[in-house]
């Protein structure tokens, strides 16, 4: 497999020294997007404490399947801890993971401590990182937990039901085309320039995955409408961020 920001790592070299936390991710995936944040600031506030972050780019779209695109990807959002690229989704299965993102904590003695899948539960997360530090050593001072970077991010809030994610071309049906657009293996494809597709939508925000010619590869933020200004164009779905009350 390859590995980005590190040769290649082992599990049981890391355990038995360190406590892990993997994350599973994709950079095409809003939800993984939203949380990196707090997934940095773990890896920048523990690595010297015995905390090493793995992350495992599992590709939800053909595109992220290049490793191209993901290395690019993974150097344009700054990550800085070992990522293993998981185009086949080995990993994924050897985890049993279950979605994006998708997070499992080890203590040095290879136990799992922790998992939470989705946004959210941050607080939860870093308070085990610290339990499971403090075996490494009782006497460790650890600074107070990340504050919320958004307000559907504070513990016990209540979230507002968004609309479900659009998956292409099976959801073509709950789309609004403009022109033609052709069916591929995970997107559809505008045949001519000017062609548009929309759909209507509830939440916080809305995301276009995109790919083709003359368009990098990932998340655009939309109002709900996506126009194909040169024909090739590639529209994978779109995707939608929960809202606080």
């Amino acid at each position: 497999m390859d590995w980005v920001n590190a040769a290649f790592l082992r599990m049981d070299r890391l355990l038995g020294q360190s406590c892990v936390l993997v994350e599973f991710f994709d950079t095409a995936r809003i939800n993984s997007l939203r949380t990196l944040p707090y997934v940095k600031g773990w890896h920048a506030r523990y690595a010297e404490h015995g905390l090493r972050v793995v992350g495992v780019h599992s590709p939800g779209y053909s595109f992220g399947r290049d490793p191209g695109v993901a290395r690019s990807a993974i150097e344009r959002l700054g990550i800085e801890h070992p990522v293993v690229l998981d185009p086949a989704f080995k990993v994924w299965r050897q985890y049993g993971n279950k979605g994006w993102p998708g997070r499992y904590l080890f203590d040095r003695g290879g136990r799992l401590r922790y998992i939470h899948y989705g946004e959210g539960d941050y607080l939860d997360a870093e308070r085990a990182i610290g339990e499971a530090l403090h075996e490494l050593d009782e006497d460790l001072q650890l600074p107070d937990p990340l504050e919320p970077l958004r307000p559907e991010d504070a513990e016990g809030v209540l979230l507002e039901p968004q609309t479900a994610d659009v998956a292409l071309p099976g959801d073509r049906e709950r789309l609004e085309l403009v022109r033609d657009w052709i069916d591929g293996e995970d997107y559809i494809e505008g045949a001519d320039a000017g062609g548009a597709a929309t759909v209507q939508w509830s939440g916080g925000e809305a995301w276009a995955v995109l790919s083709g010619d003359a368009i990098e590869p990932g998340l655009y933020e939309s109002d709900g409408t996506v126009v194909a200004d040169d024909p090739g164009l590639r529209l994978h779905g779109f995707q939608f961020t929960p809202r606080a009350p």
